[in-house]
């Protein structure tokens, strides 16, 4: 029954869509209705206006003077959106879409700028660039709003079976859950089975356990907007493998077990405390210095 469904595990979720032969989405907007006491239309239009908002960051992100407030940022989507646009990117439209919409989201972000937090503001760019991306090949904005019912799915199971927080568990909890959530929501929008998205956020996020957080000058800018570009890359790959019937030997629920192990494991120098990793190298000295004086 929607009413009863749990956030404890990624297979429970999946077994329930099919059961249910529905998409996750449905589910999850169902019971998300019942839970806030509102129709599925209301849940759905709040849904929707997230999605506009990140869709109207990706023209200010692109501007090519936009900086961020320390100065260290700014203006790199609008070169990778030119490349794209000229048709020189080695990837074609589809990977260099994404990569310049993430860095879009994620330069306007640092930049101050209105945002989505997906799940997290330092990881916002990814699920953005997926689905943009997405609609611009054609699917449907309906489409792309319903699975972001999928993505906070698996953002929910995430955070009760590990954490988000780069403080707590490294760039491995931002970039690698906005990345696992992404592929779930490509998967649904390519026609996938539930068992596909299983399989792809176990390859997203397994593709980038142990990933550090490491915040120059312990701003989210550097590395994270870079960041932001191969989470999306990666979350694409990991749906493309999942769509081919490529399996994840290690189920998605371990995977997340196995990265909140890892990130309890971390130094608190590679917790966002900007002590250790890149922050740490002579060049993110001199930056610190040049910011902070």
């Amino acid at each position: 029954m929607p009413e009863e469904l749990n956030y404890h595990s990624l297979a429970g979720l999946v077994r329930a869509a099919e059961t249910a032969a529905q998409p996750l989405s449905a589910l999850v907007l169902r019971q998300q209705a019942a839970q806030l006491e509102q129709t599925e239309a209301e849940v759905f239009h709040r849904m929707e206006e997230n999605f506009r908002v990140m869709a109207a960051c990706i023209e200010p992100g692109c501007d090519p003077d936009l900086r961020s407030t320390s100065g260290l940022t700014g203006g790199d989507a609008a070169k990778m959106r030119r490349r794209v646009e000229a048709g020189q990117n080695l990837t074609g439209p589809v990977l260099g879409g994404a990569l310049y919409r993430a860095l879009a989201v994620s330069e306007l972000n640092a930049a101050m700028g209105r945002i989505v937090a997906a799940p997290t503001a330092g990881s916002c760019g990814i699920l953005p660039a997926v689905l943009l991306t997405m609609q611009e090949r054609g699917a449907a904005e309906h489409d792309c709003v319903m699975s972001m019912f999928t993505a906070s799915a698996v953002g929910m199971v995430i955070a009760e079976n590990a954490c988000l927080a780069g403080a707590q568990g490294g760039c491995q909890a931002e970039c690698g859950s906005a990345a696992a959530m992404a592929a779930a929501a490509l998967v649904e929008l390519s026609g996938g089975t539930p068992r596909m998205l299983d399989d792809a956020v176990a390859i997203a996020l397994k593709s980038q356990l142990g990933l550090v957080c490491d915040p120059v000058a312990g701003l989210v800018e550097i590395p994270c907007i870079k960041r932001n570009a191969a989470g999306a890359a990666i979350a694409f790959m990991a749906a493309e493998l999942a769509l081919a019937g490529i399996g994840s030997r290690i189920p998605a629920d371990e995977v997340i077990v196995a990265m909140r192990r890892v990130g309890n494991a971390m130094s608190p120098a590679l917790k966002e405390t900007a002590e250790g990793g890149l922050a740490a190298t002579p060049t993110a000295c001199r930056l610190r210095k040049q910011v902070f004086g």
